[in-house]
């Protein structure tokens, strides 16, 4: 089974919402009445664990505000996959967002060092075998998470992560 990261674009007064009763989440990320994903959704696919990584040049650690882009934020309710859902506010996005504008595909694809991340253990761990076709991969995920921050930022919005 394949652990996909998803990133869901909100506004505050829906944060407030799940805030308030998390119970409400798993029925707004998985619709029973098969309309899709919600609004403002992204998928990355398997490419979270690498993003992260890129960003932060750790595994699983990092420094606000790059950590909060794909690992970060505050845990939400109970396991929607891969565990809880976590919540970014409207000023940690802004936060995100304001790094970002500056790490366009090609700064990041300086970092892209497909041996060390398979020795990092990166998921899903086929890095060297993929080799620059690893990198595209990614750099297709990391460009349409760039744009989301972005947009999501210039409307205020609110962020939940999960993976599934």
């Amino acid at each position: 089974m394949s652990m996909i990261g998803n990133l869901v674009a909100i506004s505050p007064q829906e944060l407030e919402t799940f805030v308030a009763a998390p119970d409400s989440l798993p029925a707004f990320l998985y619709p029973d009445d098969s309309v899709g994903d919600p609004a403002n959704h992204l998928d990355v696919d398997k490419a979270w664990h690498a993003i992260h990584y890129l960003l932060n040049g750790k595994t699983w650690e990092g420094a606000a505000p790059l950590f909060h882009t794909i690992l970060g934020g505050e845990e939400i309710g109970e396991d929607v996959g891969y565990g809880p859902a976590r919540f970014l506010t409207p000023s940690q996005v802004k936060a995100v967002a304001s790094e970002l504008i500056g790490l366009t595909p090609d700064a990041v694809s300086a970092r892209f060092e497909p041996t060390a991340m398979d020795a990092a253990e990166i998921y899903p761990q086929t890095w060297t075998r993929d080799g620059k076709d690893g990198w595209e991969y990614v750099r297709h995920y990391y460009e349409q998470l760039r744009e989301f921050y972005l947009k999501a930022s210039e409307r205020g919005d609110a962020v939940i992560l999960y993976v599934n």
